[in-house]
């Protein structure tokens, strides 16, 4: 026998389960798993971070472009609080993640040593499961059973928490293997389970269908691949039906695809309202169906909607959950669209034409000459054509991230989203998730361009990853929206308090200062007319490995890209 150390069997786990990167911030409680990692360094690429909530929001953003799960390791009590923001985007995005976390060891353990934390009710709410592995020989055990919840059925995070004096255990293993005795059989990588939709499952969805008049699909959700993609959007088009997204899906499908009507998120249009709200049947794939993409629940009411509704999903406690659907399918997204040739349908004109309808006025309204701001705000950046004129210059294969705030809402209209996983935002509405989101995707997929879209309020929330940024030369361009103040809360602000401003205006430093000390480019952008130049001067330094950093001067009373503060004010004080 021989002995092997506790830190170099756990880090030769990740590796066979597929673990390529992991994302970190070094804490001494967990000191044997990166010295395991220091063995596996050609196999693992270990990122490390500047603060934990960065390190967890690049995790997850991973797991979801990649659909394998991201890695993030922290140490315990202040590290594993700050981790939290990522694992919840995880757990309400749906996304593979596993989070490993330093805890002290078992003979301190319930006495609240330094930094100690029940983990198990830290993050009961937030995970499929949080476990921890008190004995160095069930590693190879508990860290499969991770993998394997983190992508079966409903995708999403999984927390392992690991003692120190674990840690720091061996375990004997045979030298060789004699003749008298069984050669093991050797471990294998995860395998995702999920469940397949019924034949007749199939066929009663076809018979709602082709008795609607108005049917409309609602994509949405974790758990999607290309492919599934794909034969969703052939599948809409062969019939002529209407084709949605639900909140920050906008990539689930060719945003020029001609069955596409829009982007049911925060302030949908009036025309793709109307269309969910009277949807003959609503047929939803893979959302939730949550308060964003509901617009409160009115879209869709609770718990028996207006609508004939079917509702496909991989995870089984969510049917039935919040609406009492008409068809109730559990399967995999993927397992569902490769059955889709077996719906029975036939082709209805009426659809068709409702749906070239509709996709006329959604590519009206995300044209960004026809919804133009005012000219009192020529002083200003103009949000809808900064982002038209991104996308001339960038072509379709750009990733796009962002966090939370209202500047989102102008990348949410007028980006037109040409691929699956071309855009990463946090349907948890997490601020400070697009930065470390653009680094995570940049360093897995270092050929495409990668472009994060923050708020000031936002940017600052993770601007220190601009380091980690420069440090792994991930070429990320960033465009900071500076209107001076945290512009959600200010708008619902003036709607329920009208000038009576408190708490929500922002003193922001020089950003293009900022990032050249942190060794990026940067530049500031006071109106429309200077993007393009400054964009030119931003993409050569991408070509030279640098990230880039735009500040863009919008105007703060320009609060949405639909509505001005004083719009707000008016109807508020009528």
């Amino acid at each position: 026998m021989t002995e092997k150390p506790a830190g170099l069997i756990l880090a030769q786990a990740l590796a066979l389960h597929g673990v390529t990167r992991v994302f970190c911030v070094p804490g001494e409680s967990f000191l044997p798993l990166l010295d395991g990692l220091y063995s596996l360094r050609e196999q693992i690429h270990l990122v490390v971070c500047r603060h934990e909530s960065g390190a967890a929001n690049m995790a997850e953003a991973h797991g979801k472009l990649t659909g394998t799960p991201g890695v993030c390791v922290v140490t315990r009590g202040p590290g594993a609080s700050n981790a939290a923001i990522g694992l919840h985007t995880a757990y309400q995005d749906s996304t593979p993640m596993v989070l490993l976390i330093g805890q002290v060891g078992s003979d301190f353990v319930e006495r609240e040593a330094f930094q100690e934390v029940d983990y198990r009710r830290m993050f009961g709410q937030m995970a499929k499961w949080v476990g921890q592995i008190d004995r160095a020989d069930r590693i190879d055990e508990m860290i499969s059973h991770a993998f394997h919840l983190a992508v079966s059925g409903r995708p999403g995070p999984v927390v392992l928490a690991l003692p120190e004096d674990m840690l720091a255990d061996s375990v004997s293993v045979p030298k060789s293997v004699s003749e008298t005795v069984p050669t093991p059989r050797p471990l294998q990588p995860y395998q995702r389970v999920a469940a397949s939709p019924a034949l007749t499952q199939l066929q009663e969805l076809g018979r709602l269908v082709q008795n609607g008049k108005r049917p409309l699909l609602l994509l949405g959700g974790g758990g999607w691949n290309a492919a599934a993609c794909t034969a969703l959007a052939d599948f809409a088009e062969s019939y002529g039906i209407a084709v949605a997204t639900s909140f920050r899906c906008q990539d689930l499908i060719d945003n020029h695809h001609p069955c596409y009507i829009g982007h049911a998120g925060i302030g949908p249009h009036k025309a793709l309202a109307q269309a969910i709200r009277h949807a003959d049947p609503l047929v939803v794939i893979g959302a939730r169906l949550g308060e964003m993409t509901t617009s409160g629940y009115t879209l869709v009411e609770s718990p028996r909607p207006a609508q004939t509704l079917i509702h496909v999903h991989a995870g089984a406690e969510e049917l039935g959950r919040v609406y009492q659907a008409d068809l109730l399918i559990n399967s995999g997204l993927p397992e569902f669209a490769q059955n889709l040739p077996h719906v029975p349908l036939l082709r209805d004109a009426r659809w068709a034409r409702d749906t070239a309808d509709l996709h006329a006025t959604y590519l009206a309204d995300s044209t960004a000459t026809v919804t133009a701001p005012s000219s009192e705000a020529s002083d200003y950046v103009d949000l809808a054509i900064v982002v038209q004129q991104l996308q001339e210059a960038l072509g379709q294969d750009a990733v796009i991230t962002n966090g939370a705030g209202n500047y989102a809402g102008w990348l949410h209209r007028f980006w037109r989203y040409r691929g699956f996983r071309s855009q990463l935002a946090p349907t948890s509405g997490a601020m400070g998730y697009g930065l470390p989101a653009a680094i995570a995707a940049k360093l897995a997929e270092p050929k495409r361009p990668v472009v994060c879209f923050a708020g000031d309020g936002c940017f600052l929330m993770t601007g220190q990853e601009l380091a980690t940024a420069v440090q792994y030369q991930a070429g990320v361009l960033v465009l900071i929206c500076n209107n001076g103040m945290y512009g959600t809360i200010r708008m619902h602000q003036e709607r329920h308090y009208p000038q009576r401003v408190w708490g929500t205006e922002l003193n922001n430093p020089d950003f293009a200062a900022l990032a050249q000390a942190y060794g990026a480019f940067g530049a500031r952008v006071r109106k429309t007319s200077e993007f393009l130049p400054a964009l030119t001067e931003a993409l050569a330094a991408l070509d030279a490995g640098r990230p880039a950093v735009i500040e863009l001067c919008t105007d703060p009373q320009h609060i949405t890209s639909r509505a001005a503060i004083a719009d707000i004010q008016g109807k508020a004080q009528s």
